[in-house]
């Protein structure tokens, strides 16, 4: 797009507190301007040196420069690619020792066969890594793209234009529409209601599925049109950029040349966060801070490049393989009693035993990490997925911890109110119809008020008509009709749509709503008008929400409130059901709520109102007041009845559970929801067993206190403890240790309230608290640093958008992917690399040690047994088929996988690469080279000039062996590589004719005493490990068997 668009929108100027105001402010409007700034200036000086900002004048051109507004995955850039990938590669010591030994072939005295021997495998290792890397980045590059490119529109000298995503910047006056993503933190100036009010979701920055309402300020919400902006003379104070998305300090100070203007304090209600989402009609914002200023990249982490634990496991043996190689070399020089120049020789040894230390495994375990990314993304099973790093999928079978978000993770968001208890009866869904009849038959009988006949169902269609007109009222649903005529609801939570949707599918429908007026339309099309007296609304810390509503056609007036039945309860009227009743719908896990009514005559509401609006007036403690007087009427409340709705979980999330539970994986919740809220999801998704305890940690502010608490956790081993965000931050601040060690054996812990930094800081707790991985999973823009943090991020793609998915190493579209993506491929993926590195290590060690018995006894010289081509074909084309063909072979079906969970805890123990198997396969090697070597000798005396051919041949005829006896379920490309590899290497000796004499090895005598070598060196082997399995067999194939 051409930016000469910069020019046409000279609508902002954005100045910081420390800059000059002796630019070319010349014109009158901008003395006008500066002078009326000035006044405001000194009124605020105290404000401004606490904490320093930015202030933004309307009608100004942007001059000064803040960050761009960017969305940015990536990890490289042009200049740091090369450099961080290089870097990366050689910090593991596989690398960087044989980088030293392929450099050390340039010193004629260490030079041992061609240099395109030891520099050709590293160049081709490093070629794959840097081809990936860079594969993978253009890839986020292109995401990142997507998202920059996005169009917006902003407000200019010739009204609306369209500009990227990328090119907004601090002033710019932008307009978003519903449903659209929030490019920046914007300044709301003016919406599309009358009102100057909008809803915005935010599910995306704290994980928090109510919607929020905002408001627009309300001196530009009164223009008549949106283009009067662009001549409006203010400037607008903001605070410095910080994490808090709960916060913000600001003015707004309009101005002019005619009078004196009034200050308008601006707080969060005033904001819209980047990547919120506008969930209602138009808006006009001005943006305040983009790119990584804004609130949502603040509490984001940036990418790092992760590394699979196999690979630093596959590092220190390594290390211990090195050490391995000095002493050998050493031992040979001793032995030689340190003749000649004996360190030219140690280091002639050290570069010919460098074979020890294979470089084909870091080749082979990228090969198969990419052939196990391939299988994750074509499986029928887990449709969708998508894996976005390719070098972790062996983490996945060794995962200890899954840290889950819940809103669109656990849940599809979708709320229903599911029961209804009027006290002696219960309404379920099944008996919906029965309420509707019921209050159909009160309003069309209303005038037989003397007839018996009805008398008694009368009796309980007015209780059910009380609670209906009860949840119809007592809420901050606004209806919308649309221009078809469409009926919709728009609110700051689900739960209140859901009950509003349940009122007017029984017949009671909300038509209208306005600050000051509710109209709701009976079974029978009759309008029923109250007049708005008071709204109290619900907070977290009261816990309840009330209204006072006057019945224009009785003139009654009613006190409604609905709320937590901790607290209701002590409000209403005595009863013997609440309690039992609110258990009921808790276990069932339904979120409750307690409805009530209290009739109000005119002089004890008149009293009321005029000690509330005394208190709406004190300047000390506003809240606390208008909260006394509140109390005042909220006693002895008539209870109506107790409402049940249900957020509806994803498909399957109480069976994948329950399987990643049996699997031995601890699981947490992490979210930005209400205590109350996530408590009843935990519950109804079985995260909570039922004879599990809930523990609360709310409110604690003393760390004394805590810890206390924290102990005593101890003793509850059958507990979940459910932790809000201020007591999370204390214990992160305060006793993190005591708090991991205090619920690492607790079966659930639930953080709500919580912050993307805490997930974060949650996640990287318990990282460095255990050995294996911590799985984090998530959907949301609020998660993307949890995932980040893990060492395995895993995002499902939702409602909330793909910010989640595209920031993880695996995209899933159901959580219930989650347990086939661990149980099967984790497991698979894992065993695979664990069986292919050991074997490699072995291929390695078994011609290190046919080379130091060779070297033993020619004098113990420092002289290649295998050179050139012979050496170079043993790791590529005469075993890397069979040996890579590992990666097909499976323990178990996935029938068998996702039928008996529990053995994936084996894997959890680590036991499939460790160092006890590690010295296993080195016995191995020493046994089996040491066979080949010394049989050799001893049945081929007489022909030891073909020594090496006889042992070469041995050695690849062993190898195949050992890989048949490996394979625990054959594949037919398996077979084939076996086949063809052994036709490659007989081929190959008409070609090696310097190797090997084709007239000897075609003897009758060479065939038998090679295949005698062969059997005696793997046959023991393959005995010794079936009367292991028939003795002790693994539990996999107790089950498969």
């Amino acid at each position: 797009m051409n930016e000469s668009y910069n020019d046409n929108v000279p609508l902002i100027r954005v100045i910081n507190d420390n800059d000059s105001f002796n630019g070319s402010l010349n014109e009158t409007q901008d003395s006008i301007a500066l002078s009326s700034f000035s006044k405001k200036k000194k009124d605020n000086d105290t404000i401004i040196k606490k904490n320093k900002g930015r202030t933004i004048f309307i009608g100004k051109k942007n001059r000064s420069k803040y960050s761009k507004n960017v969305i940015r995955n990536q990890k490289y850039n042009i200049i740091t690619f090369f450099p961080v990938v290089l870097y990366e590669q050689f910090k593991f010591f596989l690398n960087l020792y044989f980088l030293l030994v392929a450099l050390s072939q340039f010193i004629p005295a260490l030079k041992i066969g061609y240099i395109i021997t030891y520099f050709g495998p590293l160049v081709f290792i490093l070629s794959i890594t840097i081809s990936k890397e860079a594969y993978d980045d253009l890839l986020r590059k292109k995401r990142d793209n997507e998202e920059n490119s996005q169009k917006y529109e902003i407000l200019t000298a010739d009204g609306f234009k369209h500009i990227p995503s990328s090119k907004i910047k601090v002033g710019h006056l932008i307009r978003i529409h519903e449903n659209q993503r929030v490019p920046s933190d914007l300044l709301l100036l003016r919406t599309s209601n009358i009102n100057g009010e909008c809803f915005i979701r935010t599910d995306q920055l704290d994980g928090e599925t109510d919607w929020k309402l905002r408001t627009a300020v309300s001196t530009t919400q009164q223009l008549k049109f949106d283009s009067e902006l662009y001549d409006y003379q203010a400037s607008i104070y903001a605070e410095n950029p910080h994490k808090d998305i709960y916060k913000f300090i600001g003015t707004f100070t309009p101005f002019s040349a005619s009078e004196e203007s009034i200050s308008t304090p601006l707080n969060v209600e005033n904001t819209i966060w980047a990547n919120t989402v506008l969930a209602s009609g138009t808006a006009i914002g001005l943006v305040l801070y983009t790119g990584r200023d804004t609130r949502s990249v603040m509490n984001t982490n940036f990418p790092k490049t992760k590394v699979g634990k196999i690979d630093w496991e596959i590092n220190r043996l390594a290390k211990i393989l090195c050490v391995v190689t000095f002493i050998v070399s050493f031992v040979l020089i001793a032995l030689n009693n340190f003749r000649g120049i004996w360190y030219i020789s140690l280091f002639r040894f050290l570069i010919i035993f460098s074979s020890i230390i294979p470089i084909s495994l870091r080749v082979n375990l990228d090969l198969g990490k990419t052939y196990y990314s391939y299988d994750i993304m074509h499986d029928d099973e887990i449709p969708g997925t998508v894996v976005r790093t390719s070098t972790i999928p062996e983490e996945l079978g060794r995962v200890e911890y899954i840290l889950s978000d819940k809103t669109g993770t656990l849940t599809k968001n979708e709320m229903e109110l599911k029961q209804i208890h009027l006290g002696t009866l219960s309404y379920t869904t099944e008996a919906m119809e029965e309420i509707r009849s019921n209050l159909l038959m009160l309003y069309e009988t209303q005038n037989e008020v003397n007839n018996i006949r009805f008398k008694r169902s009368k009796d309980m269609a007015n209780r059910i008509k009380d609670i209906v007109i009860a949840l119809a009222l007592c809420h901050n649903v606004t209806p919308i009709i649309s221009e078809d005529g469409k009926l919709t609801y728009e609110a700051s939570s689900p739960d209140e749509i859901a009950i509003v949707k349940w009122t007017e599918k029984i017949g009671m429908t909300l038509i209208y709503r306005d600050t000051k007026k509710i109209k709701l339309k009976t079974p029978i099309d009759t309008i029923l008008e109250f007049s708005i007296l008071e709204i109290f609304p619900f907070t977290s810390e009261t816990k309840r929400m009330g209204i006072i509503v006057k019945d224009e056609i009785t003139n009654e007036i009613t006190f409604y409130m609905k709320g937590a039945d901790v607290v209701l309860s002590k409000m209403v009227l005595y009863n013997d059901w609440l309690d039992e009743e609110c258990g009921n719908m808790a276990r069932k896990g339904l979120r409750t709520l307690v409805i009530a009514r209290k009739k109000l005559s005119n002089n004890s509401y008149m009293t009321f109102k005029k000690k509330y609006d005394q208190a709406k007036l004190s300047v000390a403690d506003r809240n606390g007041e208008m909260e006394k007087v509140q109390t005042s009427i909220e006693n002895d409340l008539e209870l109506l009845g107790l409402t049940g709705v249900e957020d509806k979980l994803q498909d399957n999330v109480k069976t994948t559970l329950e399987l990643l539970r049996n699997a031995g994986i601890k699981i947490w919740m992490l979210t930005g929801d209400k205590v109350e809220t996530a408590s009843c999801i935990a519950v109804s998704s079985k995260l909570v067993s039922r004879n599990s305890s809930i523990v609360k940690f709310c409110k604690i502010q003393d760390l004394m206190e805590l810890k206390e608490k924290l102990v005593n956790l101890n003793s509850m081993t059958d507990a979940c403890l459910v932790i809000d965000g201020e007591t999370l931050q204390l214990c992160l601040s305060g006793c993190k240790d005591l708090f991991y060690e205090m619920t690492k054996n607790l079966p659930a812990v639930v953080c709500c309230r919580c912050s993307p930094t805490q997930k974060a800081d949650v996640t990287k707790l318990i990282k460095t608290k255990i050995k294996n991985c911590v799985c984090a999973i998530g959907d949301g823009g609020n998660d993307v640093s949890m995932i980040q943090s893990a060492d395995v991020g895993v995002g499902i793609v939702g409602k909330e958008g793909k910010q989640a998915s595209l920031a993880a190493d695996f995209s899933i579209n159901q959580f219930q992917h989650l347990a086939s993506l661990l149980l099967w491929h984790g497991r698979n993926s894992y065993k695979r690399s664990a069986a292919l590195s050991q074997f490699i290590i072995h291929r390695g060690l078994i011609i290190s040690v046919i080379q130091t018995v060779f070297s033993a006894m020619f004098y113990f010289a420092p002289i290649a047994l295998y050179q050139g081509l012979l050496l170079v074909g043993y790791t590529t084309v005469y075993t890397s088929g069979p040996v890579f063909s590992l990666v097909l072979d499976k323990d178990i079906n996935y029938a068998t996988a996702m039928k008996y969970p529990e053995l994936y805890k084996e894997l959890l123990k680590g036991r499939s690469l460790s160092f006890k198997t590690f010295f296993q396969w080195m016995l191995i090697s020493v046994y089996q080279g040491g066979i080949i070597m010394t049989g050799s000798i001893l049945l081929f005396e007489d022909q030891f000039q073909n020594i090496k051919s006889i042992t070469f041949t041995a050695l690849i005829f062993n190898e195949l062996l050992m890989v048949a006896f490996e394979v625990k379920t054959w594949h037919k490309t398996m077979v084939l590589a076996e086949i063809i590899t052994l036709f490659f290497y007989i081929l190959s000796m008409f070609y090696l004719k310097t190797d090997f004499d084709l007239s000897f090895i075609f003897s009758i005598n060479f065939v038998w005493k090679v295949a005698a070598i062969t059997l005696v060196s793997s046959l023991p082997l393959y005995i010794i490990k079936k009367l292991k399995s028939y003795f002790s067999p693994p539990n996999y194939l107790l089950i498969r068997d």
